[in-house]
């Protein structure tokens, strides 16, 4: 650009900073085909701002692929006038899958780290969450439309435990998974810098990160309408029908 309009580049930097431009950057949008995406966000809402008494709202997924990764070097500290290093390579040690339910009233986190992301695992965390909860309290969980959470076990396995109740997002919505958000504080806090021998190395830092944030919970506040959304997604499907017919 400045060499189109004949400026320097620091010029055109100068000009972008102060209007608060940053072309740069690029955000990641998917605008939802689900043929159900109103039934599904008006439920998962519904959930988030009017809970259903004596019942737990849970919000549930899989962080798969985890990565036990060291570094080929040790790293160096942060002291004044130096940032802390680490090496741009890494050593794989194996990975693992988090499964997280994410209790929508007080924040706190069920978590259980598996060596892989089947209906076995999801079936065995779903016993995890029914002995945790207290009996008499009704279980819903939003979750999303993964083949392993309608598999015909785990269909099996409701019809046996009546007290839990599904609820699925729309696709491409896993914005509306409040656990979501916590997997992303989970990768910035502890995975992002962490230095992992083995698998079990990274077990334990998983579990150590996840005993901390529920010693001091903190909810996530939700406040957006279904009806603030659906304006939003109509506002985003309208733009996006604009560039596709022009």
């Amino acid at each position: 650009m400045a060499a189109e309009v004949g400026v320097s580049a620091a010029t055109v930097q100068r000009i972008w900073s102060d209007l608060g431009l940053k072309p740069h950057r690029v955000d990641m949008f998917k605008v939802s085909n689900d043929p159900q995406f109103v039934d599904k966000l008006i439920d998962v809402v519904g959930l988030y701002l009017d809970p259903p008494e004596k019942a737990i709202v849970l919000c549930v997924d899989e962080k798969s692929q985890i990565q036990a990764l060291d570094r080929t070097q040790p790293s160096l500290p942060m002291v004044a006038g130096r940032a802390g290093t680490m090496t741009h390579d890494y050593r794989r040690n194996g990975t693992t899958t988090l499964f997280a339910a994410l209790d929508v009233l007080t924040g706190k986190v069920i978590g259980q780290c598996m060596p892989r992301h089947r209906h076995e695992e999801f079936l065995a965390f779903l016993g995890t969450i029914n002995r945790e909860v207290p009996r008499r309290v009704q279980v819903h969980v939003i979750l999303d439309n993964y083949t392993t959470h309608k598999h015909a076990d785990v269909q099996a396995w409701l019809k046996r435990h009546k007290r839990f109740h599904l609820h699925f997002t729309p696709t491409s919505s896993s914005w509306l998974n409040q656990v979501e958000r916590w997997f992303r504080e989970l990768t910035d806090k502890n995975l992002r810098r962490g230095i992992f021998g083995s698998v079990p190395d990274l077990i334990d830092s998983i579990q150590r990160y996840l005993d901390a944030h529920n010693d001091n919970p903190k909810p996530y506040v939700w406040t957006a309408t279904a009806e603030s959304i659906l304006a939003k997604v109509q506002h985003a499907r309208t733009t996006l029908d604009q560039v596709i017919t022009q």
